[in-house]
C-alpha cells in the first residue's frame, strides 16, 4: 500500500506534480556531490600557496658572492655553483663557507664537476657519486 502526503494533507495529486523550475533545479547538480559522493578536494595548481622547489645557478665572481648563495640554501632551495670565473683561493673560501652553511641547514655539497659544486637543502635527494671520477682526474680544491 502506497502512501502519499498529498493525501494526508488533502491536497489532489496534481497539486504534488513539480513545476518546470522545480525539475530543472533537480537536474543541475549541486557541488556538494556528484554522482552521489562528495567532490575531491580542490589543490591550487598555481604554485601561490604551495612551495616550489628550485635550482639556482651561480658563477660568482669575487667572494662576497657567497651571500646570495647562501640565501637561497637557506630559503631551501638547492643552488649549483660553476667556479670558472673565480680563483683557487676565492673558490676554496666560498667551497668552506657553502660547507658550514649545508651543515647548519643539514644539507649536502657535492661536487659535481672540476669546477662546479651543487649544494642542496635537507629537503632534496641527490643519487649517485661522481667522486671517484673526481679523485682520480682532478687536481683542483685540493
Amino acid at each position: 500500500m502506497a502512501f502519499s502526503f498529498s493525501n494526508f494533507f488533502g491536497t489532489d495529486e496534481l497539486d504534488n506534480q513539480p513545476t518546470q523550475q522545480q525539475t530543472a533545479d533537480k537536474t543541475v547538480s549541486s557541488p556538494s556531490s556528484v554522482n552521489g559522493r562528495r567532490p575531491a578536494k580542490v589543490v591550487d595548481m598555481s604554485g601561490r600557496s604551495a612551495s616550489t622547489n628550485h635550482i639556482a645557478l651561480f658563477e660568482p665572481r669575487i667572494y662576497s658572492d657567497v651571500k646570495g648563495i647562501a640565501q637561497q640554501l637557506l630559503e631551501n632551495q638547492a643552488v649549483i655553483i660553476n667556479f670558472d670565473k673565480l680563483d683557487d683561493q676565492s673558490s676554496k673560501r666560498i667551497v668552506d663557507f657553502l660547507t658550514g652553511t649545508v651543515f647548519a641547514i643539514s644539507g649536502e655539497i657535492k661536487r659535481v664537476g672540476d669546477t662546479i659544486f651543487l649544494c642542496t637543502p635537507n629537503n632534496f635527494e641527490v643519487s649517485g657519486d661522481l667522486s671517484s671520477r673526481f679523485d682520480q682526474d682532478s687536481s683542483a680544491f685540493k
